[in-house]
């Protein structure tokens, strides 16, 4: 389910919190288009914290130790990766006004990143919205295998050890389904989110 959102070219950061809050999130139709809409899904993917898998394979890279892991050391590099066209995938939903929303809620302490660097190259990363005792995934990029796959790791190692309540992921995909992702139904998830929100917010950082 969608609503549309007026034509214009910055999103204000109250309103952004409060459509987390409420279990809506922005999209845009590419980068180039300069308006966004509202997205409230019918189900609604999540990792269940407790229920995270690491694929061996995957574990078995961690151990390499092949890449140095930082947060919200490069905030808007790591969105501009994640905005970046790949040969599969032709075209971004990062648009100007999301990208400027984004990085104002990086500096409100709201929005924060998971960084892959190799040799002073950022090489992947993953960034996402805090908020209460939620985690709200936004998106990943990858320069080299595995990159973004790891900083998923050491996001929920993150995660649990502020003891956040939920990672949300907006939709599941075969990709986030090897790592534990599930869908729940959009009542389910607004429960979810709204015991997550109660009592005192914890911080990422």
């Amino acid at each position: 389910m969608t609503r549309p959102y007026a034509p214009g070219y910055r999103i204000p950061t109250d309103l952004l919190l409060k459509a987390y809050a409420s279990g809506v999130f922005p999209m845009a139709e590419s980068a180039t288009d300069p308006e966004v809409f509202w997205v409230r899904p019918e189900t609604r993917g999540i990792i269940p914290l407790d229920g995270f898998h690491t694929p061996k394979s995957l574990r078995k890279a961690i151990r390499k130790k092949q890449f140095d892991i930082r947060f919200d050391f490069d905030f808007e590099a790591t969105i501009d990766g994640c905005a970046e066209r790949r040969e599969e995938r032709r075209s971004t939903w990062i648009n100007a006004p999301i990208r400027e929303a984004y990085v104002e809620l990086h500096r409100m302490g709201h929005c924060h990143s998971v960084e892959a660097w190799r040799e002073d190259r950022l090489v992947g990363g993953l960034y996402g919205v805090s908020l209460g005792r939620v985690f709200f995934g936004e998106s990943m990029f990858a320069r080299e295998t595995d990159a973004s796959k790891i900083c998923l790791v050491h996001l929920v190692e993150r995660l649990k050890e502020r003891h956040f309540a939920l990672l949300d992921t907006q939709f599941t995909t075969d990709h986030l389904k090897r790592f534990g992702a599930v869908d729940v139904p959009r009542g389910k998830y607004e429960k979810m989110l709204a015991d997550a929100l109660k009592g005192e917010a914890v911080f990422f950082p």
